[in-house]
């Protein structure tokens, strides 16, 4: 009687959808935080479930979604962030953006 691989299918396509989980999380939790998304992808599907530990305890910046409006959404204010930054005298116009 041969090996019988397939045995481990279903577990490989378990560890699969947890790895892609991860990379999602960390990619969302990065942007929410003011990194990009991108630096979270790559920490997500390189460190795996670490990557989104890593995003939950790093802090983030003072002008980001995640400080003006909640790690989840808008907040208890239902304010969008241009309305936040206005409120705090920030000027729209003083972040870098394609010319």
């Amino acid at each position: 009687m041969g090996p019988v691989i397939a045995v481990i299918g279903s577990t490989a396509l378990w560890l699969t959808y947890g790895w892609l989980a991860s990379a999602i999380i960390a990619s969302y939790l990065s942007d929410r935080k003011g990194y990009g998304e991108r630096i979270g992808l790559a920490s997500g599907l390189l460190l795996t479930a670490g990557g989104v530990l890593i995003w939950l305890i790093w802090p983030a910046k003072p002008d980001s979604r995640w400080k003006l409006q909640g790690p989840f959404g808008r907040g208890k204010t239902g304010k969008t962030v241009a309305q936040l930054r206005a409120e705090l005298g920030e000027d729209e116009k003083t972040e870098p953006g394609p010319e």
